[in-house]
């Protein structure tokens, strides 16, 4: 059997591990366009932090070895040809035409079996000055290097990042320091925009600001401009203009599709390799895997493009397994996503609210805070979940996290719900782990849980901090109650004119000072005092009472915006 991988990062390397396991035998060639295999792309933030020290250090295995040319060949028994590029594939003959990138010398390759793991490339925005010196992208280990020397070397003090995605966040967050101002340009109205709902990037957006990092949103940038010697110096937005040193662009990326388009493959309305649940494309030779390949959203049904390396890692064993006649598939994904920014954990699995609701969903959601861990233990800290499900029956639909704590846990948990087809009661029944290091004796996840079921069947009305702030703003008059502690209060108190404070244990007895003319809103630190404070008003007959969802851990986003 001769199998063909061409990219040498993820799809090559796994499908290639893989096959060798299942067939000894097996004659395997990836095939790279660059020097560099088998290198951890999601690590390229890290090493400009100084988090990881060395370069090479994203090569190599967890027990210390270089995944090179020696040790593919070796402990994997694949032949590779670096700085070699894919030009043609002839599809009947089934042969592939390459060109050694140093020595321009070409030659075809038979295959049994073609794999196509071409990746992604930055997608690029078509501006005046993308191509100014000091002009950078982190898509490849050189660039990391590169922009990482550059720094050191040019002892630089400004640096705009473009684009507030995943990797844009992650670098600004990399390249912020007390002597390296950061500005991020991100032309949607919020942080991450096709990760987080408005509400939960409200939480990131405060953090970023609170770090020192200036965030410009609803950012056009028109142009850039260079100085005397061709290198960057000058940022146009639509709004005004900006002095800058140099320029990240992180303004997401494109699938590397035209080996397969030129081939005659079927590209798929992402603008992906699509490929069916076996990861074949429409020639029963040819596969497709990783940052080329579209999926299958698990909730909508509907193709996908969500590049991730835990995805072509996935892919690659599901191509090997189905080449070798074992019955695998590629299930739909969950758009399941996370990063760490700014010391907040950041993440989201299934449909946004607005996805769902553009989709027809009618959704309930709420947003609750609470601990990781119990609150004497001396390492816990907050997390606040968004939960979308939908009205009629409680199915969950999505799930987005934010915090200073461990989200992460909690997302992993609610992805697997997701995948099995969870309702939020099932949520409230889940059998999780505890002891005081790790959660609450009611986990923060349980607490959202039974949040969102209140709601949903009436129990309990909430408003969001943003539905609060819009109605203060349009003129509305409301009553906000808060029920902390004197000393909460006296710390943190809430900056909205006639704020009314009463403290939950007194609510009982002075409940008749709260005001009938308006809807009430009960606030506190986390929701949940704000939630029993307007159980308690609505027992004495109050109609118009709602409390604040997430209470000020989230709302001080809004209310505090930094």
């Amino acid at each position: 059997m001769k199998v063909i991988l061409v990219g040498g990062v993820v799809i090559g390397p796994k499908v290639s591990a893989r096959l060798s396991r299942l067939n000894s035998e097996a004659d395997i060639t990836i095939i790279e366009k660059g020097t560099l295999l088998s290198y951890g792309a999601c690590g390229l933030p890290l090493y400009v932090a100084n988090l990881v020290p060395q370069l090479d250090g994203l090569m190599k295995t967890s027990y210390g070895l270089l995944r090179n040319t020696d040790f593919f060949q070796s402990q994997k028994n694949a032949k590779v040809l670096t700085q070699t590029e894919a030009k043609k594939i002839d599809r009947v003959n089934k042969k592939v035409f390459v060109r050694h990138v140093v020595t321009g010398v070409e030659e075809e390759l038979d295959y049994d079996y073609l794999v196509l793991g071409t990746g992604a490339k930055p997608s690029i925005p078509p501006i005046p000055g993308v191509n100014l010196g000091q002009v950078f992208t982190l898509h490849r280990p050189q660039d990391a290097q590169v922009l990482k020397e550059f720094i050191k070397t040019k002892k630089v003090k400004h640096i705009t990042v473009m684009g507030s995605g995943l990797i844009g966040i992650e670098t600004a967050d990399a390249l912020a320091a007390p002597r390296l101002k950061v500005t991020i340009c991100e032309a949607e109205s919020r942080v991450l925009p096709k990760l987080l709902d408005a509400d939960m990037a409200k939480l990131v957006e405060r953090q970023i600001k609170g770090q020192g990092v200036e965030l410009q949103l609803s950012c056009m940038i028109k142009a850039l401009e260079g100085d005397a010697e061709g290198n960057v110096c000058r940022v146009i937005t639509e709004q005004g203009i900006f002095e800058t040193e140099a320029v990240v662009i992180a303004t997401g990326v494109r699938p590397e599709v035209e080996l397969a388009r030129e081939a005659g493959l079927t590209i798929g309305s992402t603008g992906a390799i699509q490929v069916d649940e076996h990861l074949m494309t429409n020639d029963p030779a040819i596969y497709a895997g990783g940052d080329c390949a579209e999926q299958r959203h698990l909730i909508t049904g509907e193709p996908v493009y969500i590049p991730l390396a835990s995805t072509a890692n996935k892919q690659g064993r599901v191509i090997a397994d189905h080449m070798m006649g074992i019955s695998a598939r590629y299930a739909p994904v969950e758009g399941t996503s996370v990063l760490q920014a700014f010391e907040l954990n950041i993440g989201r699995t299934g449909l946004g609210e607005s996805e769902a609701r553009k989709r027809g969903y009618n959704v309930v959601t709420s947003v609750s805070s609470g601990l990781d861990s119990t609150h004497y233990y001396p390492m816990h800290a907050n997390i606040t979940i968004k939960l979308i499900a939908e009205q009629e029956n409680g199915r969950l639909l999505g799930a987005q996290v934010c915090g200073l704590g461990e989200s992460v846990k909690r997302l992993d948990v609610l992805a697997t719900a997701l995948k099995f087809g969870a309702k939020v009661e099932d949520l409230i029944d889940l059998d999780l782990a505890y002891a005081p290091p790790f959660a609450t004796a009611i986990d923060v996840l349980i607490h959202a849980a039974t949040t969102l079921e209140n709601m949903r069947l009436g129990v309990a009305q909430g408003i969001t901090a943003e539905a609060v702030v819009s109605r203060l703003q349009a003129g509305e008059k409301l009553c906000l109650l808060d029920v902390r502690e004197p000393d909460e209060v006296a710390s943190y108190p809430l900056p909205i004119k006639g704020t009314m404070v009463i403290r939950l244990g007194e609510l009982r007895d002075r409940w008749q000072e709260v005001p009938r003319d308006s809807l009430v809103v009960t606030v506190c630190g986390l929701g949940i005092r704000g939630y029993e404070a307007a159980c308690i008003l609505k027992g004495k007959g109050m109609s118009q009472v709602v409390f604040l969802q997430g209470g000020i851990s989230v709302s001080n986003a809004y209310f505090f915006p930094g």
